[in-house]
This record gives C-alpha cells, sequence and structure tokens, in this order.
C-alpha cells in the first residue's frame, strides 16, 4: 500500500499518466532483453520494471475507486488544477482578477505546481510576476520539489516581447553575524557554482565581526550529549532566555537523550513535533500500552511494557513467556496425533503468515493460573515475581479493553489513570522545568484534534494515524514551535524559516549529518518514478549505458546528488542563529563496534575555529585500530520510573516504602504501632485542640476523621490505598488492631492519648502550589464543560455574513439554521445535485463562448437538485429548449452579488440577468432556474437578488422584476409583492429582538 500511495503521489506531482509508465517500462524491459546483465544490480532492473508495471496498473485501480467515491488527494488537486490552467480561458481569468503575483520560497514547488502557476500566469503572457527563492535552500526535493523551477523562472514567466524575465540577487543577511555568514559561505560554495545569479552572504553593514563557532568532538556519544546539554544549561544560567536556544537534529533519534539531559540540567525543554514527540519516554509507552489494547499481536509494545522501568521483566522471564506463546499456538491446533490434518500443519509450522505468536494471549494464562505455578501445563519455570508482574498487567489490559469502545480522548485519559503515568510525572521533582506534563498535553492535544477532524476517531484510527505520522514524519506533521520561553528542540528540516540567538548542532558525525543515506534508486524501487519521466529529469543524473560500468556511474552520481541535497540542509542549518552556533560529534555511538568521527560539516566548523573565529572546546583522538567501543562494556544503569528521577527522590521514595512495608509487618504481627508517652500540657499548645468543655455534647464521630479511614472498622486489614506517612514516623493514631473497644462514638480523652503529632500536611513550596492552582483551574474549566453540555439551550451567534439559502432558513426555520451553526457538518457527496450544477453550466456556456470544458458530474461540487441520471440531464435539456427563455439572450449569466441588511452582508449568485430597453428607461428580469421536480420556490429569495441587482446597476427596485423558471414543467412564476429592504432588514431586526443582546439567538440544541 505505501509503495502504491508513493508511486501514484509521484506520477500525480510530475503529470505522467500511469499508462504512459507503463509503456515507458514495456519498452525498457524489451531494451533489457539484448542486454548482458553481468551484476546484481542490473539484474534487478528488468524486475524492478515488471513490478512497477504492475503497480501502475494498481495505481488505476486506486484512481477509479477514488472517482467513484468522490475522493481527491493533495496530489489530485493539484494535477487536475494542472490541466485546467492550461485552458486560455481560466489564465485569463485570474489574471483579471489578480493584476500582480508573488511566489514566495519559489525553489519549493513541485513540477505540477510550476506548470499549473506558469499556465496561470506565464506563457508569454508578460503578466507581473516576482518569485523569490533560494535554491541553495531547496532542501525538499524528497517530496517532489524541484529547484529547477527556480533557475527555469525567467523563461517559464518571460516577458511578452519574449525576453526572460530580470533576476536580481538578494546577498544582504541581517540575522546571522558575519563570522557565521563567512562559514555558511564556505559550505555553500559549490551549491553557487550550480546555480546561476547566487551570491555570498553579506551580513549587514557592522556585523562583519559578529557570531561565534564553538565545536567539539567527543569519545562517546553519551559525553557529546552532556557537553550539549552543559553549554545550553551555562547559557541559561548565565541570562540566556531558554526560548533564543534550539537544537537542531539531523534526525528526531537522539530527541529523548537531549531532553533527558537538559531535564537534568532544569533547562525548560520542549519537542516540536508530533514525530518527535513519538520518540519521548512518556509518550511511547501510552502509546504502546494503547497498541497492546488494540492488537494482541503487538509483541514489540508489550516487550517494551515488560522490559520497562514499571514491571521490570529480565530476559529469563520474558524468553519463558515467549516459549508459553509459541505453545499456545502449537495447541490451538489440536486434535488426534494420526489425523492427517493435524500432521499437515505440522509439517508446514511456521510458515502460515497469518498464524501469529501473540504475547499477549500468554500473558491472560496468568490471569487463570495459581501465582505459584502449580498445575501448568506446560511447566515453565517463570520466577514468583514474574508470576505476579504477569497477572497484574494482564488483568490491567484486561481492565483497559472493556472501554476500547468509548470515545478516543475517554480511552487515552483512562489509560493515563489506570498506569499510572500522569501521576508519577507530577510526582517527580522535575517535572515542572522538563514539562513532561506540557510535552504529554502536547500529544493529547494532537489527538484531541484528530478526534475532532475525524467522525469515527477510534483507537484504532489513531494508532494508524500515529503510525503514518512516524513513516512520513517529513511530510504529514507541520508543528511549528510554540511560543513557551523554553529550549526548542527539532530535526533541521523543521527548522526553514525560524531563528534563534544560539543554536546547537549534535550529531556532525560520519554517515549521519550528512546522512550517507542516498535516495531510492528507480533502477531498484518500483514505486520511484523513472528519472525520464520526470518534469526535471535535466537536473538528475541517470543510465548511460546497460552494462556495469554505466550501472557504477549511476550509483556515483545518485551519491553526489544525495551529497548537494545534504549541503543544502548544512547551510539551512549553519544560518539559523543570529551569535552563536555550537556543532558537536562523537568517535563511538551507543551501540555501533566501529568508530563513527567527525564529519565534512564538523570539520568545516573545526578549521573555521582553528582559523581564529571560534573556539575549540574539546577533540578527541581517534581510537586506534585494535580499540573496542568503551559503552558496550559498561552495564545499563538501573532506570527509574519515570525518567529522569535524582537519586534524592529515589531515596525519598523507597524509605517510604519501607515504612509502609515496616508498619505492615507491625500488624501483621500484632504489635501495633507505638504510643507516645502523654505530656499533661499537652492541650495548651495552641496547634492541638484543647479538650471540649464538659457541657458539650459526644461528637457522633470518631475525632481526626482526616487521617482515620473509615473502612477500617476491624483494625484487621490495613487500607491497601493508603498513603505512606511522608516523614517515615509511624501514626500516632494507630489503636491496637485487637483492641474491638478501642473503636467507639464517645469522646476520648484527652490524658489517654498520645503527645501530638507533627503537622502531617507541611506548607507547599511556591512549586507545589502553582501546580495544586493548575489542578483547580483545570477542575473549574472541566465543571464548567460539563454544565455547558448539560444545558439545553445555547447560545448561537448570528454571522455577519450570511448566504441567501441561510436568510431563507432564518425566516423558515431559525432553530434549525441555529443549530447548523452551532454543529455544521460537511454534506455527502451528491451525485445528483452535481448534475443539477452541471445543467446550470450548460446554460450559461449555451448563451456565452466559454472555452471550459464540461467536467465529469463527479467533478463538479454541487447544489440542490433532483437529477437522478444522464438521461434525466439531457431531458432537462430539451425541456430548456421549449421554454420561451431559450430564446432569448440574457445580460448577464451566474452573476455574484451582495447587499448589506441591517448590519449583515447578504450574499448569492443569481441564474441569469434579462434586459429590456437601454440607457435610462431599461429595465431588468432577474431569472432563477428550477430543476427539481417541486415547485419549492421562495419568493424572499428572488428579493434579495432584485435588491442587490438593483443596488449594484444603481437603478430603481421598482425597475427590477423577478421569476422562477420551472424547467421541467416550462412553467413560470413571478411573485408580486416582494419585500423591499425595509421588510428584509425587518426580518434580522425582528430576529434580533428575540435576542439575549449580545449579538446571539438562543436557539435549541442537543448538547449530547
Amino acid at each position: 500500500m505505501g509503495d502504491l500511495l508513493a508511486l501514484d503521489s509521484e506520477l500525480s506531482e510530475h503529470l505522467v499518466r500511469p499508462e504512459d509508465l507503463r509503456a515507458w517500462d514495456a519498452e525498457l524491459l524489451r531494451t533489457l532483453e539484448g542486454a548482458k546483465l553481468s551484476n546484481a544490480d542490473l539484474r534487478k532492473v528488468p524486475e524492478t520494471a515488471a513490478a512497477r508495471r504492475e503497480l501502475a496498473e494498481l495505481v488505476l485501480r486506486y484512481r477509479a475507486v477514488k472517482r467513484e467515491r468522490d475522493l481527491l488527494d493533495f496530489g489530485d488537486q493539484i494535477a487536475l488544477s494542472a490541466q485546467l490552467a492550461r485552458i486560455p480561458e481560466v489564465g485569463r481569468v485570474l489574471r483579471d482578477e489578480f493584476r500582480v503575483v508573488l511566489l514566495d520560497e519559489y525553489q519549493d514547488t513541485s513540477v505540477a505546481q510550476r506548470t499549473l502557476l506558469a499556465g496561470l500566469f506565464g506563457g508569454g503572457t508578460g503578466h507581473p510576476v516576482t518569485a523569490v527563492g533560494d535554491p541553495c535552500q531547496a532542501i525538499y526535493g524528497w517530496r517532489g520539489a524541484s529547484v529547477a523551477n527556480l533557475d527555469d523562472f525567467p523563461e517559464h514567466f518571460a516577458h511578452a516581447d519574449g525576453r526572460p524575465a530580470t533576476r536580481q540577487a538578494l546577498s544582504e543577511n541581517r540575522r546571522s553575524g558575519g563570522r557565521l555568514l563567512d562559514l555558511a559561505n564556505g559550505l555553500a560554495e559549490p551549491l553557487r557554482a550550480m546555480h546561476a545569479g547566487v551570491e555570498a552572504l553579506r551580513p549587514a553593514p557592522g556585523a562583519e565581526r559578529d557570531g561565534m563557532v564553538r565545536c567539539a568532538l567527543l569519545t562517546t556519544h553519551a559525553e557529546e550529549i552532556d557537553w550539549i546539554a552543559d553549554s545550553v544549561a551555562h547559557l541559561v544560567n548565565t541570562g540566556k532566555a531558554p526560548g533564543e536556544i534550539a537544537v537542531l537534529c539531523r534526525t528526531a533519534t537522539d530527541f529523548a537523550e537531549i531532553q533527558g539531559a537538559l531535564v537534568d540540567r532544569d533547562v525548560p525543554v520542549e519537542v516540536v513535533g508530533l514525530s518527535g514527540l513519538l520518540h519521548l519516554p512518556e509518550v511511547a509507552d501510552l502509546v504502546a500500552v494503547c497498541e497492546v489494547l488494540q492488537d494482541p499481536g503487538a509483541n514489540a509494545s508489550l516487550v517494551r511494557l515488560l522490559t520497562g522501568p514499571r514491571w521490570r521483566i529480565g530476559p529469563r522471564d520474558l524468553a519463558l513467556l515467549g516459549r508459553r506463546a509459541r505453545l499456545l499456538v502449537s495447541h490451538a491446533r489440536g486434535g488426534d496425533g494420526d489425523d492427517p490434518d493435524q500432521r499437515l500443519a505440522a509439517a508446514v509450522e511456521g510458515v502460515d503468515p497469518f498464524e501469529v505468536i501473540s504475547l499477549a494471549d500468554a500473558l491472560d494464562t496468568f490471569l487463570e493460573s495459581p501465582l505459584e505455578g502449580t498445575g501448568d501445563d506446560d511447566g515453565l519455570p517463570f520466577s514468583a515475581d514474574a508470576r505476579v508482574r504477569f497477572a497484574r498487567l494482564a488483568a490491567e489490559l484486561r481492565d483497559l479493553r472493556r472501554s476500547l469502545a468509548d470515545p478516543l480522548m475517554d480511552v487515552l485519559h483512562r489509560v493515563l489513570a489506570v498506569t499510572g503515568l500522569e501521576v508519577e510525572l507530577s510526582a517527580s521533582p522535575h517535572a515542572l522545568a522538563a514539562r513532561r506534563r506540557e510535552t504529554l498535553s502536547n500529544f493529547l492535544d494532537v489527538a484531541a484534534s484528530f478526534a475532532a477532524a475525524e467522525s469515527e476517531a477510534s483507537l484504532l484510527a489513531f494508532l494508524g494515524f500515529l503510525r503514518t505520522a512516524a513513516q512520513y514524519e517529513k511530510g504529514l506533521d507541520n508543528a511549528l514551535p510554540g511560543g513557551e520561553n523554553t529550549v526548542k528542540v527539532l530535526t533541521a528540516h523543521r527548522s526553514k524559516g525560524l531563528e534563534w540567538d544560539v543554536v546547537a548542532v549534535p550529531g556532525l558525525v560520519t554517515g549521519t549529518f550528512p546522512s550517507g543515506q542516498g535516495r531510492e534508486k528507480w533502477t531498484a524501487q518500483a514505486k520511484v518514478l523513472p528519472h525520464g519521466l520526470r518534469g526535471d529529469a535535466d537536473t538528475l543524473p541517470d543510465l548511460e549505458a546497460w552494462d556495469s560500468r554505466g550501472m557504477k556511474a549511476f550509483h556515483e552520481a545518485m551519491k553526489d546528488h544525495q551529497h548537494t541535497e545534504e549541503l543544502r540542509l548544512g547551510y539551512v542549518t549553519f544560518t539559523r542563529p543570529r551569535s552563536l552556533l555550537l556543532g558537536s560529534g562523537h568517535w563511538w555511538g551507543p551501540t555501533q563496534k566501529k568508530p563513527r568521527g567527525p564529519s565534512d560539516f564538523l570539520q568545516a566548523l573545526h578549521d573555521h575555529c582553528a582559523a581564529g573565529y571560534g573556539e575549540i572546546e574539546a577533540w578527541a583522538d581517534e581510537p586506534e585500530e585494535d580499540e573496542e567501543n568503551p559503552v558496550l562494556h559498561r552495564a545499563s544503569a538501573d532506570q527509574v520510573w519515570p525518567l529522569p528521577l535524582d537519586d534524592a527522590s529515589l531515596a525519598r521514595r523507597r524509605a517510604a516504602a519501607a515504612t509502609v512495608l515496616a508498619h505492615l509487618e507491625n500488624l501483621a504481627a500484632g504489635t501495633g504501632a507505638p504510643t507516645a508517652a502523654h505530656d499533661p500540657g499537652a492541650h495548651d499548645d495552641p496547634d492541638w485542640p484543647p479538650p471540649p468543655d464538659e457541657d458539650e455534647p459526644a461528637p457522633t464521630e470518631p475525632p481526626y476523621d482526616d487521617d482515620a479511614d473509615p473502612f477500617e472498622a476491624d483494625g484487621h486489614e490495613p487500607d491497601p490505598y493508603g498513603e505512606a506517612d511522608p516523614y517515615g514516623e509511624p501514626d500516632p493514631f494507630d489503636e491496637d488492631p485487637h483492641d474491638q473497644d478501642g473503636w467507639t462514638t464517645a469522646r476520648p480523652a484527652v490524658p489517654h492519648q498520645a503527645s501530638p503529632p507533627e503537622p502531617r500536611r507541611p506548607r507547599l513550596t511556591p512549586e507545589e502550589a502553582r501546580a495544586v492552582a493548575s489542578w483547580d483551574r483545570d477542575l473549574d474549566a472541566l465543571a464548567g464543560e460539563l454544565l455547558r453540555a448539560r444545558q439545553s439551550v445555547t447560545d448561537v451567534p448570528l454571522p455577519v455574513t450570511l448566504t441567501a439559502s441561510q436568510l431563507l432558513r432564518l425566516a423558515a426555520d431559525p432553530d434549525g439554521l441555529a443549530q447548523e451553526l452551532a454543529r455544521p457538518m460537511p454534506s455527502p457527496p451528491q451525485p445528483a445535485a452535481r448534475r443539477g450544477t452541471r445543467f446550470h453550466a450548460w446554460v450559461e456556456a449555451r448563451f456565452e463562448e466559454l472555452t471550459l470544458p464540461f467536467l465529469e458530474p463527479e467533478e463538479l461540487p454541487g447544489e440542490d437538485a433532483e437529477i437522478a441520471d444522464e438521461r434525466d440531464l439531457e431531458a432537462l435539456k430539451d425541456a430548456f429548449e421549449r421554454t420561451e427563455y431559450a430564446r432569448r439572450t440574457p445580460y448577464r449569466v451566474e452573476v455574484p452579488v451582495q447587499v448589506s441588511l441591517a448590519d449583515r452582508v447578504v450574499r448569492g449568485r443569481i441564474d441569469a440577468v434579462y434586459q429590456d430597453d437601454d440607457g435610462d428607461s431599461a429595465t431588468y428580469e432577474i431569472v432563477d432556474w428550477k430543476t427539481g421536480r417541486g415547485r419549492d420556490g421562495d419568493p424572499l429569495q428572488l428579493a434579495v437578488y432584485r435588491l442587490a441587482w438593483a443596488e449594484q446597476q444603481g437603478v430603481p427596485v421598482e425597475s427590477v422584476t423577478a421569476a422562477f423558471v420551472y424547467v421541467r414543467t416550462g412553467e413560470v412564476v413571478r411573485p408580486e409583492n416582494l419585500p423591499d429592504r425595509a421588510a428584509l432588514e425587518r426580518l434580522l431586526t425582528q430576529e434580533e429582538a428575540r435576542e439575549d443582546g449580545g449579538g446571539r439567538r438562543a436557539a435549541q440544541v442537543n448538547p449530547a
């Protein structure tokens, strides 16, 4: 499916028909029949061509299905628009409407977009068009953009006399300092040589010596992350605003580690974009739980949960769980060993693609088996801890699966509540600084947007959306950095058009940035369009000969082309900072067995700094040939939940856990909690309640009920949900659990009580107070939303601009209009209505010599009509020919009009206007074609059109008449006494009189 969509997109971007692609590949196969295919790369070409022909056939079927279902994607829109732009009349209309055209970022347009723009405003028309772009910043070639469009602009948009358009150079950069521009100019020198008219950037006057570069080459990847984080933290601690700093990465792989390192240093950080969020631990764990809930075969996600810091399943128990899962699949076949079907199944075991080994199914077996493991069918030696954890996780997942049919946001919030993820993030001492809760909120905002845009936003659909976002992360997700004062972490591609005072670029190592992964080749990938069919074929390498030498030259040319693409990306990245650029790399990656070393980009930064224009803060020596990666020999640290959690916080949590366990052991032993000796003067303490007066009635409930557990009546069972004493002290109010007389409603005597405890609720820190205040705001917002949802009456504002149809609806059914305004819903595609639109286009073309084509019914937007099929449409045309208007030439057809009524604008479109006489004695007749079978015309519509036309032409309204023409019967209805302006305005003012004073009409709207 991915290959199908990719090929369909490329065909649309380059305006190539699938039939042409199939014919091209057929010719290629005939050519290769006589060629000597001497290596694997050459032998791959005919296989790819044959597969591409089959894929092109699927594209044809896919487009037919889209057409049948009235669906278009972005590629279809651009391709169809480019076809329309070839019609001279379309360009003439738009050139009259837009007298001057400005095209920004023109180097990022595709071939189809260029064809569209050139057809409308170019092609020798001499229309005023200006394009702005930089070929050195053309970084979107992977999604169809062609830098050749900018190079060829003078020819595509030539003057009317044929002279090429004028090219001017804008080379002054007022963002970056002169030293940073010197670095960028050095990198872009090969790029400038490829494009005419491109000059080296120069700084603003006075900024020639501004800008600083700092670089470092560290031994390991972890040391590099620490260097980046330390540098950023130092800048923040010395007064640099976090919002003026960005970390730009080649890919999102290091996002989680960079964010974690900045969190450890209390630096506020924000990861930009959905694809980046998916790499962060808190989001990745939430998504993993959802995938396990939705798909029992999501073994990878379940392994992430099992081996994560919450459940901590070791490799031995995990392997045993996998063995049990395999046994479940084999046992499911059942039957007698002599059964031929069973023997056949055993012979082909493991080759059935639908035979899924599910770890989730194996996990469910621990809900039925005893915790000690006796009685297991397989007898696998799971550890006792693993059995408990497996059972608890299985029960948790089973409980969550019951709510999968709920709305998407309810499911996600329930997962957060059951797994405790949100509580853990709030409890982390770094939660506020790290903005981890905000990160989770950003992800939930994405989910909410998806749920609002999709009518059936299920968890399954949302997970599919996330997988698509991860696969096409550069094109699907267009999120921009927020306005918060945080360090932004994002990819270099996403930084286009943005700027910061400080930019850090990690990962400048060989094979990473610039990337060593080349673009997919059409000779080996069926989803790639051959270069010879592309609209920018002249800018791309291609095969010169079908032999090993030609194939090798093609591969080398593709590497050079990829290097040029990476050079452009580097140029964009290094021109984002205003004053400081931090660049770093490493020798040893986190899992690599071979050293990486500095890339060409980092080496360029090193040479720039060595020349006296920056600082080399660290530069590790190259490892020896026999040296091994030291990271591979280090034991992985014990990670806590959630990341990050410092040692002090971990110690406090473990101390609290030890206190709870000790208290439970005392209760189990029957010793109870120790009580303190009584201080007779304790009641004199102003913080300690004095004994009540003798005349005061005894309380009906035990005192200090804030600390007592009302459900722990017998004292034998500890509250499993009770909180541990944060100070690790035993509870002084705990009585002997075996003393049945200890629980009474009588007033206790103070001398028999323990001494006053320390305050159990310490004063909140400012950080905690802000968190509590945010909870209060959330609760108020949720309560308000609930109350508003339960209201039966909703205030709906009447728009300032109305269509004529809305005005008619306001007069006939105001509550229905209010419901539509309160909850607008898209109308389903209606081919019958579109045939009605086609009838209107036919009438228009009948009287005006338009060169617009008659589009198919499915290609036109629709309106209310009752035309069943093509035969009915032809019958309607014949009926029109029998009307009196078929022999009259209209003065205007399909005229857009608008009129101002009671401070509101009403817009509509008149089907036809007929004129009698000329000059001051001219009169007009407004005609509206009715193609339905009923006589449902509303005179109010004609009144609006009549008034709008009269005021637009500057004639008295009495000189304009109006009529409905029912085309099927030929009947002409001319309503009398049409409302004038005052009557139409009274319609709106009467509605306003019924409003609540704020310009809003109260309407009954179902809140469900």
